[in-house]
């Protein structure tokens, strides 16, 4: 959006390829599988500690290459609900001030009306008959009691959805995974002030004073400086967590273990959040060429319970020769209490952070995931012959949040722009103030929409 005007150039710094390889543009379009397997060339994979007693540990995942996770995941784009937006009680940040934008982001082929978007870059479809897996899980969430919700993204404050199982709104058009990437940039590449820089890692937010004057990359040439008025932070809310805190915005007991100078003292990684699921493999019929996940049901207290048409290694390989590889039930805590850090460990920018979940530190928050199990396994039956594991939806926010002049928690104030730094912001899953009662992705989406109208104006 910033490069559409023509007085304004912009540079775009990509960590990973660009789309232009024909093997990466198959990857990140193919909305049917999950390009995030051991060989990806397309994410970057991070060790995280997802509770405390005991350890459990996993890898998580998150896209490198343009478009980031967007590029690379199952097409799950339901919006946050109203009532995320009033919790969050952020001015300009209302249900009115961000209908607009999710309005522009999207063109919904199922839905018109007040609440959608009909000339937005990316498409919105849902799933309108289900078989194998999918279908089992949806005949059995009525039978229990669960009434069918037409459109998820039919939320208003007027008119609150009510809990029940719903076909899941997919960023996926004919195949083809929309993703903001595709969406926004790659129709505008051939503008004479659009450059795009792949296969370059930001290492550090060149500033003079307190104010961000530019940045230092690393890419195949070997060192690179640029210098700019203002700087977008764009990288995800692990990686721009990183990097503000590489640059010496962060926390300063965190900045001095690691060895880098304090700039500005600002709560950097120091309270994310994210979904904590517990995940069933089911025996029920897995479900070929289609998206990763087609229907959801949620709750009254904030549960929902995701059937995954396939095992993740098929999801990921596109292998489906281990029988041990089943379909499973994602049973996901919307509204957690329990709150991550991420920490600055080196001040090397090629050391990964240490991220750190804490989901077992509210009792509550496992009680509830225990109990949203024992639904579970109530709607799908005998299909549930296995003990859940601990797992995550790899949703993580929150690492620079947006707050008010008087919250002790903002890295950001109200137009993302980092406190005590001029010209420079933050716009990704970082920026948000609490975790979505929805997947993240489309509330992103929404909130760059509305980020560059900031930064433009500035």
């Amino acid at each position: 959006m910033l490069s559409a005007d023509e007085r304004c150039r912009v540079t775009v710094v990509e960590s990973g390829p660009g789309p232009a390889d024909p093997r990466i543009g198959k990857l990140i379009s193919d909305a049917l599988s999950l390009p995030i397997g051991p060989a990806s060339p397309v994410v970057r994979r991070y060790p995280v500690t997802l509770t405390d007693e005991p350890k459990r540990h996993m890898e998580i995942m998150r896209g490198a290459v343009l478009g980031g996770s967007g590029a690379v995941n199952g097409g799950y784009f339901c919006r946050a609900l109203p009532t995320d937006f009033e919790r969050w009680a952020l001015p300009g940040w209302g249900w009115d001030d961000v209908l607009p934008h999710y309005r522009a982001i999207e063109n919904d082929l199922d839905f018109g009306g007040p609440l959608h978007g009909a000339d937005g870059p990316i498409a919105v479809h849902r799933v309108s008959e289900f078989d194998g897996c999918t279908a089992s899980f949806v005949l059995a969430a009525e039978a229990a009691g669960f009434g069918w919700i037409g459109d998820l993204n039919g939320a208003a404050p007027q008119s609150p959805l009510p809990p029940g199982v719903g076909a899941v709104p997919l960023n996926i058009d004919i195949g083809i995974r929309v993703g903001p990437g595709r969406a926004f940039l790659q129709p505008v590449l051939a503008r004479p002030n659009l450059t795009v820089l792949t296969d370059t890692r930001v290492d550090r937010i060149r500033l003079e004073g307190n104010r961000a004057v530019g940045v230092d990359c690393r890419g195949a040439d070997g060192v690179l400086s640029l210098a700019a008025d203002r700087v977008a932070v764009c990288a995800g809310a692990i990686a721009s967590a990183q990097l503000l805190m590489l640059s010496g915005l962060g926390p300063p007991a965190v900045l001095a273990v690691a060895g880098v100078p304090v700039r500005a003292a600002l709560p950097v990684g120091v309270d994310t959040a994210d979904h904590p699921e517990w995940v069933l493999p089911i025996n029920w019929t897995p479900t070929h060429g289609v998206p990763a996940l087609e229907a959801i049901l949620t709750t009254a207290d904030g549960l929902e319970i995701r059937p995954y048409t396939a095992g993740f290694g098929a999801m990921t390989t596109g292998r489906r020769d281990d029988p041990a590889d089943r379909p499973h039930l994602g049973v996901t805590l919307m509204r957690p209490h329990s709150r991550g850090r991420i920490t600055l460990v080196s001040a090397d920018p090629g050391v990964a952070p240490v991220i750190e979940y804490r989901y077992d530190t509210e009792p509550a928050d496992v009680e509830q995931l225990r109990s949203g199990t024992e639904l579970a396994r109530e709607i799908a039956g005998a299909a549930v012959q296995f003990a859940p594991s601990w797992a995550t939806s790899q949703h993580l926010c929150g690492s620079a949040r947006m707050g008010r002049d008087d919250d002790p928690a903002a890295v950001l104030d109200t137009r993302c722009r980092v406190l005590g730094v001029d010209g420079l912001w933050v716009v990704d899953g970082a920026i948000l103030p609490g975790i979505p009662s929805r997947g993240p992705h489309a509330t992103i989406v929404m909130a760059a929409h509305r980020a560059a109208e900031f930064i433009a104006a500035s």
